[in-house]
């Protein structure tokens, strides 16, 4: 199986070693001409190191960063990450370039090829497969996948809208190095018109966006790193000392969502199909759950053994939950904001008492985190001890992990069965595709995993 992705940020990294490794001949192609270490995306959450765990991933990233176990939303208001249901009971500060480093170096050793300097400008397709146009040439694929982007061409080409609004005009964005930094990792706060937020990099470096509500201009206005001092002095009473400055810029925040994240045998995946507020840290984290969902069905339609209907049902799986992100980070960001100094106080007051509330505490730390997220079908499955092996590193073969007295015959190429006294399926992407009795096994396999070989 031929497989194009457009886009070599996380989203299409894991999708390209997911597929490489599953033995499809995958090539990315980046926009890009360089490599480029100054990106916004800075937080990993708890589902997104379940899923590199699934694919022994996860100490090389969690390496590479600092274990937040309290997650500031806005004013006074945290949440406590620490009873998550997971082995990663935190969210992970590490800026995106040190995830894409690691995805890519697996994608690589997979054998996928990485072409840079090189974008989607128009595809055409039919029932054999998709002819991809590019500025620097032609490529024919079984599949195509646009994770390029918010500006995406795979989108752009298909000739889909990308409904929508923007949610926060005229953010600012710096890096910088201070003499006096915060002591908690993660510090934010909103007084008056002023918002600012800081998150370290963990190198001595410092990620901070702030916002003016007085000051909104269009995102090509020169910035200065005075202005983000004077709104940071006014969040927070101090500038923390910010001194060197490698990056600085602005942008606005949209919120879009594609009405289809499939069209044939094209795909969409992460900000092609979906962006969203910053808060919460959920973009690049949808945009990964999006790829560990397609990836193994992508492969199993290349093997050949794909049930109907399955390619399908990435588009009704992750469209729902892409409009939850959307809903729950506007809802977040929208708070953050508040004007006056009273509706602060009562936002303050009334989620505190809420988040005093267990059920309310496990559904926003669930859905932050991804792991409260579930499909309609298949809910996410916890990892568990299997004898001297958990669940989550047998999933690193890419296949589904069967749970039962007896295994199946001719499903050896398709999952790893483990003697267990009930019967449980689980996904590669680590949701659980059917749990019954032993009687109803041959018609469950063959339903979720094609006909036997």
């Amino acid at each position: 199986m031929k497989t194009v992705i457009a886009g070599a940020g996380p989203t299409g990294l894991l999708l390209a070693g997911d597929l490489a490794a599953a033995g499809a001949d995958v090539t990315v192609l980046e926009r890009r001409a360089g490599e480029s270490n100054l990106t916004r995306a800075f937080a990993v959450h708890a589902r997104t190191l379940e899923q590199f765990d699934a694919r022994g991933l996860a100490d090389e990233v969690i390496a590479t960063g600092t274990k937040v176990t309290r997650l500031r939303l806005f004013g006074h208001v945290s949440v406590d990450l620490g009873a998550l249901p997971s082995r990663f009971d935190y969210v992970l500060i590490t800026p995106q370039y040190n995830v894409e480093r690691v995805l890519e170096e697996r994608a690589l050793k997979a054998g996928a090829r990485i072409v840079r300097g090189t974008a989607v400008t128009g595809l055409r397709q039919d029932e054999d497969g998709v002819h991809i146009e590019t500025d620097q040439g032609s490529y024919a694929a079984d599949y195509l996948v646009g994770a390029d982007g918010a500006r995406s061409g795979v989108r752009q080409a298909l000739g889909l809208d990308f409904p929508g609004r923007s949610a926060v005009r005229s953010l600012m964005l710096a890096d910088v190095r201070m003499s006096d930094p915060p002591a908690d990792a993660i510090t934010v706060n909103a007084v008056g018109s002023a918002f600012a937020f800081i998150a370290p990099f963990g190198d001595g470096w410092y990620r901070v966006f702030a916002w003016d509500r007085g000051h909104q201009v269009a995102d090509d206005t020169p910035l200065d790193l005075a202005e983000v001092r004077a709104t940071v002095r006014a969040a927070f009473g101090t500038d923390f000392g910010m001194g060197e400055c490698r990056w600085l810029s602005r942008f606005h925040s949209d919120e879009r969502q594609v009405a289809r994240y499939r069209t044939g045998r094209v795909f969409l995946a992460g900000d092609a199909a979906h962006v969203h507020s910053p808060a919460g840290g959920q973009g690049m984290n949808t945009g990964l759950q999006d790829a560990a969902n397609l990836s193994w069905k992508l492969a199993a339609a290349g093997a050949g053994w794909a049930p109907e209907g399955l390619l399908d049902t990435y588009h009704t799986e992750r469209h729902a939950v892409g409009k939850l992100v959307l809903r729950s980070s506007d809802g977040l960001i929208r708070l953050a904001l508040l004007q006056s100094r009273a509706a602060r106080l009562g936002r303050d007051v009334l989620a505190n008492l809420a988040l005093h509330l267990p059920p309310a505490q496990r559904a926003l730390t669930g859905t932050v985190s991804g792991i409260g997220i579930d499909y309609p079908h298949a809910p996410r499955q916890a990892d568990i001890a299997l004898g001297d092996k958990r669940l989550y590193e047998l999933l690193r073969e890419g296949r589904h992990v069967l749970l039962s007295p007896q295994p199946p015959r001719g499903y050896s190429d398709r999952l790893v069965h483990v003697p267990y006294a009930d019967c449980v399926l689980v996904r590669p992407d680590g949701y659980t595709a059917w749990n019954g009795t032993h009687g109803d096994l041959a018609v469950a396999v063959r339903t979720h995993l094609g006909d036997s070989r």
